[in-house]
């Protein structure tokens, strides 16, 4: 039992797969895999999964068991395993699906967020189906995208993408998307090819004011082929500083998408430089260092952040 209380998150894995591996948290064996019966010989017990009798083999690749169904019951097997680590795990587990194939309809389960990877390239001709997959998605809650496409999404799954609460984007054009400037979730973490200072300015002073990014824990923006000049930036941004003999808070927040559990919290923002925002007196620590951009909020007035110092 103390075990399961430090259990944080149920993953369904179908990034090499069209039908996913099971894992708990984010370790490297699987607990479950879901296969197509082929031969009755493969079933070698029986269980009862929320009032289903379901079959099983064994996994020589993974060691772990193997449902197996009918193509017809795909839906409603995954349906009774994931009743069943509700049953099991309660709702304050995380339920995630990752997957880089947005051509394969993911069930519509309880509490189940989805994960995706997606490649937009130059010559993209399947638009359609990329926002059919928005418009039919289960709660998406990241998003990796490598979007080369010199026209964007439509208005509608481009509205799905600045909501979701994380994104990593390689971006060649920073304005299509433009999530620098609509972006809703908590964390981003850019890479465009141009980044003008001004619009990184922008960004700053519309957190500043208030108007913009409400929800947001942290930002890293590299610009490939651009300095920042750090100086200017600064000064535009009317960034304060604490004194240069006091040792600054470091910045860190756990991160919304995990890949590798051993990067579970965002990189670390040590700085001198932050900004204040106007309408609740919270602080952003700013940092800039080898072309990027950090941004990381802090759910501290300026008052209780400095005293954080040394």
């Amino acid at each position: 039992m103390p075990k399961f209380k430090y259990i944080t998150s149920i993953v369904y894995d179908s990034c090499e797969s069209d039908l996913p591996l099971v894992y708990i948290d984010y370790r490297p064996y699987a607990i479950l895999k879901f296969s197509e019966h082929e031969e009755a010989e493969n079933v070698k017990f029986q269980l009862n999964i929320s009032g289903r009798m379901i079959d099983f083999g064994l996994s020589d690749k993974h060691y772990c068991p193997v449902a197996l169904f009918h193509p017809s019951e795909r839906e409603s097997v995954m349906e009774s395993f994931h009743n069943h680590f509700l049953d099991f795990f309660g709702t304050s587990v995380n339920y995630q699906w990752r997957t880089y194939n947005y051509k394969i309809p993911i069930p519509r389960l309880q509490n189940l967020s989805v994960c995706i990877r997606m490649d937009i390239p130059q010559e993209f001709e399947d638009m359609k189906n990329v926002d059919n997959f928005f418009s039919s998605c289960p709660v998406l809650k990241s998003i990796d995208l490598y979007f080369w496409a010199f026209e964007s999404l439509s208005p509608e799954s481009e509205s799905i993408v600045y909501q979701v609460e994380s994104i990593k984007i390689n971006q060649f054009d920073r304005t299509v998307p433009a999530v620098l400037r609509n972006f809703q979730g908590r964390q981003a973490f850019m890479m465009c090819f141009l980044c003008e200072p001004l619009e990184l300015i922008e960004f700053v002073n519309r957190w500043k004011s208030g108007e913009a990014f409400q929800n947001l824990e942290y930002l890293k923006i590299i610009p490939l082929h651009q300095e920042i000049p750090r100086d200017f930036f600064m000064t535009a941004i009317g960034a304060r500083h604490i004194d240069g003999t006091r040792k600054p808070p470091t910045h860190t927040v756990p991160r919304v998408y995990v890949e590798y559990a051993h990067r579970s919290n965002t990189d670390p923002i040590t700085s001198h430089s932050y900004v204040v925002r106007k309408s609740d007196n919270r602080v952003a620590s700013v940092s800039i260092e080898d072309r990027t951009l950090s941004f990381g909020v802090w759910d501290k007035t300026e008052e209780e952040f400095l005293r954080m110092a040394d």
